[in-house]
């Protein structure tokens, strides 16, 4: 939902580039938009194409050069309009744009507006301005000073989170050791997620806590004692925090762990779940007024009143200031508990929908409790789900699942796995 993306020179060309940001304007109210980019090589080919068809548009522009998405977006509640150019997590050759609008990223109903082609009527050219942005001073502030002067190891992955984490966290008190601070000789690849993080799991065992940031800087990945933990436990980590800080009303995607929806309700807070996705956390979260929440299986938390994006940079400051505290090993402890699988299987999109409507009939008479919120979600009891869901943009259907009993886990995921196959065959 929230842009564009691809491999540069064959899914996306600067072309491509210039027809929807040509498009983004026909959105762009304050005729204001502030755009930055991460580190990949066709970075700056793709961010002055961007301008240059905003500017015709008679759009000024803000430039932060390079700057993680979390700083973008928070810019992007001044100008009123922002685009980020990157492709996340996605290998280097990818690039892609982000889309922001009063500080969001674009809904469903705005995205048909930036594909199809808008006939934009002549004004005055826009002009470019270079800035910079506030975003560690403001983060700083939620954040606030930590007393006992923890020792981090920081793995920028060569990406555009360089200048603004590591800054962050030594501001707030931090004991900081940088790792693949550049893109060049990087001895990682751009989703820490999936990446093996070999020298920051050396490196952090001396070390308190050791953080990795993706190519943009909105994903974070937290190792501890030679580990790296599950996504739901960085989201889990913020959400502590936010509740120390008096946070009450949380939305949470529908896939996020409920380990973590336990722990908030146990503590006097209120949980509401969303489809999975980012954007669609953020749009009940808008709906709702929640103070806070986000998203398990990208590890993404979001502070709604910092920022409308999960925000890995934030969240690093957050979770320092945790560390050595009860609040910190009491919901590390917590979680560590429930045991969480997220697997795949190869279903062509064409059929994805005839496959998740054979699956219902068959798993509606499994489990007590269906939820059609997003794909099928099963809930067997009180500490056991399972989730099928349709990939958006893949030729794969995904199954989540989670219990305390990591053999039942792993039964549930099997059995649920064959039951797609099956119904694949069926159908096709």
């Amino acid at each position: 939902i929230s842009g564009i993306r691809g491999v540069f020179g064959e899914d996306i060309n600067l072309k491509d580039v210039l027809e929807f940001c040509n498009n983004f304007s026909s959105l762009i109210k304050s005729k204001k938009c502030v755009i930055g980019k991460d580190t990949r090589p066709s970075g700056s080919m793709v961010k002055d194409t961007s301008s240059a068809a905003l500017m015709k548009n008679g759009i000024d522009v803000f430039n932060l050069e390079t700057a993680p998405t979390p700083v973008i977006f928070r810019e992007a509640r001044t100008y009123g309009a922002g685009l980020v150019i990157s492709s996340s997590h996605n290998p280097i050759e990818w690039n892609g744009m982000k889309f922001i609008i009063d500080g969001r990223g674009i809904n469903e109903q705005e995205l048909p507006q930036i594909i199809e082609h808008q006939e934009i009527l002549k004004s005055r050219i826009g002009t470019e301005f270079d800035i910079t942005s506030s975003y560690i001073e403001d983060a700083e502030k939620i954040i606030g000073n930590i007393e006992n002067n923890p020792k981090i190891a920081v793995d920028i992955g060569g990406g555009a989170a360089k200048n603004y984490a590591p800054e962050l966290l030594k501001r707030i008190g931090c004991d900081i050791k940088i790792l693949n601070e550049e893109l060049t000789g990087c001895s990682r690849g751009p989703d820490p997620t999936s990446d093996e993080l070999s020298e920051l799991i050396s490196v952090s065992n001396k070390k308190e806590i050791g953080f990795a940031f993706d190519l943009d800087g909105d994903r974070l990945v937290v190792v501890k004692k030679g580990e790296k933990q599950t996504p739901d436990v960085t989201l889990g980590l913020g959400v502590a925090k936010s509740l120390e800080l008096g946070y009450k009303n949380f939305v949470l995607s529908i896939d996020t762990s409920i380990s973590v929806e336990k722990f908030i309700k146990e503590k006097g807070g209120t949980v509401q779940r969303s489809k999975v996705g980012e954007a669609n956390v953020i749009d009940l979260m808008l709906k709702n007024k929640a103070q806070a929440g986000g998203e398990g299986s990208s590890g993404g938390f979001i502070l709604p009143e910092f920022n409308y994006c999960r925000d890995g940079i934030l969240t690093s400051g957050l979770i320092a200031s945790m560390l050595g505290t009860s609040e910190f090993n009491e919901i590390v402890n917590y979680m560590e508990s429930y045991y969480q699988i997220r697997e795949k299987t190869k279903v062509d999109s064409n059929f994805h929908d005839k496959v998740i409507n054979e699956l219902t009939s068959k798993i509606s008479k499994e489990y007590s409790e269906i939820n059609a919120l997003d794909g099928i979600k099963g809930i067997i009891d009180e500490d056991s789900w399972i989730l099928i869901r349709k990939s958006n943009t893949e030729d794969i259907i995904r199954v989540s699942a989670e219990s305390n009993d990591e053999v039942k886990c792993k039964k549930i995921v099997r059995d649920v796995l064959e039951l797609v196959n099956q119904s694949y065959d069926k159908v096709r």
